[in-house]
């Protein structure tokens, strides 16, 4: 690889990286930005992966997309979707990653994507689970639709950062990953430092 193609490798990776965050907070949201963003050729998609650039998946993205940030605003169903979600967000994030990592060959292109993308997403869903139960426990159904509303807005700010910059995102993910880190760091009696 010359000079150039690493560039593109490591923006294709960025993006890839910062969309599988955002599918941390709404698996569905990044999707339906990546399909736009393909379709207006903005993104290229890996071979066999195109179709999430048409104009019917696309729709179905966003239709889809749709209906889970309104079953996130469903007290105590926001929960249960918490439990299904960390597994099919890690999916979700291997698949975002994987399809627009393009310039790496395809076994190295999977195995990030598994590592890097799905982790990224499926600890970011993780995260926000915990996060949600302990605003269900301190306020209950309206701490649930603050989180909720803001799920929603980092979901898309970030599929949008992901795509036009890609490199700002990843210092986003490096400062969003020192604070949780910070925050999950106990105390030596056990209790969370704040």
């Amino acid at each position: 690889m010359d000079y150039a193609q690493v560039t593109q490798a490591i923006l294709h990776i960025a993006i890839g990286l910062g969309l599988s965050a955002a599918a941390g907070f709404r698996i569905l949201i990044p999707f339906f930005a990546m399909g736009i963003a393909a379709h207006n050729g903005l993104l290229k998609l890996a071979p066999g992966m195109e179709w999430m650039g048409s104009t019917p998946a696309i729709t179905a993205f966003g239709v889809a997309a749709l209906l889970e940030v309104l079953v996130y605003f469903i007290p105590v169903v926001d929960n249960f979707m918490d439990v299904i979600e960390v597994p099919a967000a890690a999916i979700a994030g291997t698949i975002l990653t994987a399809t627009v990592a393009t310039e790496l060959d395809p076994m190295l292109r999977w195995t990030l994507a598994a590592i890097a993308g799905g982790s990224i997403a499926g600890g970011t869903e993780a995260f926000m689970g915990l996060t949600r139960l302990a605003s269900t426990a301190a306020a209950g159904p309206a701490g649930n639709i603050a989180v909720s509303t803001g799920e929603l807005a980092s979901a898309s700010v970030l599929s949008i950062l992901s795509i036009f910059v890609p490199i700002l995102t990843v210092v986003v993910l490096a400062v969003l990953l020192f604070f949780v880190i910070r925050k999950l760091r106990k105390r030596p009696h056990g209790r969370y430092r704040y």
